[in-house]
């Protein structure tokens, strides 16, 4: 068995070389939470390199939909105020709502129409349109230019939510098929800075459009 050599003290760094190395790494750490960690996780951006980059944009998006699900579990939970009132789709406030608001002109089964609709910032709009089970409509939606949060749904008799499909993007577009007798369509959030114009465009068998505020 033999005993590794021990070490001369003077090949060992010394304090001041650790607390230069220390000091390195710190400022590295430091420059990577500023310019890459903040913009991407949380859409801060103090050095303006995460905007350059496209980091803050995904930071904005991941707090977008991070606040989206809380709202969801919020509601779910059974919450109240605030959180519930921000969920996305909250059956009780279409149920509750006095007067929705139909689009421009009554839908035509198989006629293309166009609904326009403003939104400003942190704003939620939704849109359905009324269908049998089995009945399609095609659509295809688009922003003015600003990403929105979006959620596309139905509802009906018994059902307070049927998930299509959500996300975060500035158009969509495909064929709507109803699972069941009742409403479907699109919840939007701007998330942004700016007002968003969204233009909904549909075609299909549906008896109606409505809006909801």
């Amino acid at each position: 068995m033999f005993n590794a050599a021990k070490p001369d003290l003077s090949e060992l760094p010394s304090t001041g070389r650790l607390l230069r190395s220390t000091g390195i790494a710190a400022a590295i750490a430091g420059v990577l939470l500023a310019t890459v960690v903040l913009p991407a996780e949380y859409a801060i951006d103090p050095t303006g390199v995460g905007q350059v980059l496209g980091l803050t944009d995904i930071g904005r998006v991941k707090r977008s939909l991070a606040a989206e699900a809380e709202q969801e579990t919020a509601a779910d939970a059974g919450g109240t105020g605030d959180a519930a009132a921000e969920n996305l789709l909250p059956p009780e406030a279409i149920a509750a709502s006095p007067s929705p608001v139909t689009a421009e002109a009554p839908a035509v089964t198989g006629q293309p129409q166009e609904t326009i609709l403003t939104l400003a910032p942190d704003q939620g709009s939704e849109v359905k349109l009324v269908m049998r089970k089995g009945a399609s409509a095609r659509y295809a939606w688009s922003t003015d230019g600003g990403r929105v949060n979006f959620d596309t749904h139905g509802d009906g008799p018994g059902v307070d939510y049927h998930a299509y499909g959500k996300g975060t993007d500035n158009q969509s577009e495909g064929v709507l098929t109803a699972a069941l007798d009742g409403n479907h369509g699109w919840f939007w959030r701007n998330r942004t800075e700016n007002p968003v114009t969204i233009t909904l465009r549909t075609s299909g068998d549906y008896a109606e459009i409505k809006r909801f505020d």
